[in-house]
């Protein structure tokens, strides 16, 4: 048996994160985390940094490798017509976005807590998340040697993504789960080769939506809209630069650098909220909590939003100050999700081809990206969002 102030299933940004606050109020904590860290670090996903997030970074200390290797976008580009039109974030905001894959951040998360001598259990697997309306909520789980143990505490933060056992800990006649699940998917690859564009590039073509990206200066991360129920072997490399080559096509003649494809997957696209997102003594952030589309670049960055107003309530209540910010965090936390829900589900609206669509549509789509790309007060929209508003 364990014993710990606050109980963190999962060591993905919100669980580290979370962890990290918590040592600088001399607030205890355990992360118990299913994978082993090497998976948790090869693992590459999405990469877009707010504004906000990285404050956040440099605030725990934690941000000096993202400051030299991370890559600051003053702006992006929204292409359609066959024509760029960018979105000038710092010029409209005074804020820009920084690309540094998750897997990095995850890297320089570990890295520290473990520096401080931060408890995380990693190859263990929680198998049930108890007597969270007690005052002594329980976390029971196997370890790295499949041996059964308990961790008691006196929270519990579910950061166990959307898969995990911690939003099953909260009954189902107690909780709404709002879902939209897209007609579409993504086609998702990475490759050996230069970058394309110097910032991201949004295309909407007759085709489908397409997405160029980066992960490092050597490997780029592009997407095209796709049929969610197409395989991956039904496309090899010719036909998938093929693909990407003819939705950024246009009169200007830009062309995608190709190169070496080693990683293919289809993403799904969906958007999800639990509401609440606490039950007892057990609160959920991150991808436990909600899910967004990556059209707008926010998962990660909602993780870090959430666990910011965790940190703050969770202490004031072992300062001695009461319940009070915890029994609020659900409405603190929604405030932001769904804003951000709103602007991931807009953006993909905005860019994607929906089955069925009418020459309307079409026409009502292009008159809202030239509004967008010609409005300075709708782009200032899109870029306050983009780069992430203070989490207060």
């Amino acid at each position: 048996m364990m014993r710990t102030q606050v109980g963190i299933v999962g060591a993905g940004p919100a669980g580290l994160l979370l962890s990290l606050m918590l040592e600088r109020r001399g607030i205890a904590s355990v992360i118990i985390e299913s994978r082993d860290r090497a998976t948790i670090e090869a693992t590459i996903r999405a990469g877009i940094l707010e504004q906000t997030t990285v404050d956040l970074m440099a605030e725990l200390g934690v941000a000096d490798r993202l400051r030299r290797e991370g890559v600051v976008h003053h702006g992006t580009i929204l292409r359609f017509g066959g024509r760029n039109h960018r979105i000038d974030f710092e010029g409209l905001t005074g804020r820009v976005a920084t690309l540094y894959p998750q897997h990095e951040v995850l890297k320089d998360l570990i890295a520290a807590r473990l520096a401080q001598g931060g408890d995380i259990l990693f190859s263990a697997k929680v198998t049930e998340v108890a007597d969270v309306t007690t005052g002594r909520p329980v976390l029971r789980f196997t370890d790295a040697e499949g041996q059964a143990r308990e961790l008691h505490c006196d929270m519990v933060v579910g950061a166990d993504g959307s898969y995990g056992a911690c939003r099953p800990a909260i009954p189902t006649d107690k909780r709404k789960d709002y879902l939209r699940i897209y007609p579409f998917g993504w086609f998702g690859i990475l490759c050996e080769a230069p970058p394309s564009s110097e910032e991201l590039v949004y295309a909407r073509h007759e085709r489908g939506f397409a997405l160029i990206s980066s992960r490092t200066p050597e490997v780029q991360r592009m997407y095209f809209q796709c049929d969610p129920s197409d395989s991956v072997e039904n496309w090899s490399e010719d036909r998938i630069w093929a693909e990407l080559q003819a939705r950024i096509a246009g009169e200007d003649g830009f062309r995608l650098k190709e190169g070496r494809i080693f990683q293919k997957n289809i993403v799904p696209m969906r958007s999800f909220v639990c509401e609440p997102m606490q039950y007892g003594r057990l609160f959920l952030a991150g991808d436990a909590a909600h899910a967004v589309p990556p059209t707008g670049a926010k998962g990660l960055n909602l993780a870090a939003s959430d666990v910011w107003h965790l940190d703050r309530a969770l202490g004031a209540h072992f300062a001695g100050q009461g319940m009070a910010m915890l029994e609020a965090y659900t409405a603190t936390a929604l405030r932001r999700v769904w804003r951000a829900q709103h602007f991931s589900w807009w953006m993909t609206s905005m860019l994607h081809r929906f089955e069925g669509a009418s020459e309307f549509d079409d026409r009502r789509q292009l008159a809202e990206l030239e509004l967008v790309t010609s409005s300075r007060a709708a782009a200032t929209a899109l870029a306050e969002t983009y780069v992430g508003m203070p989490y207060a």
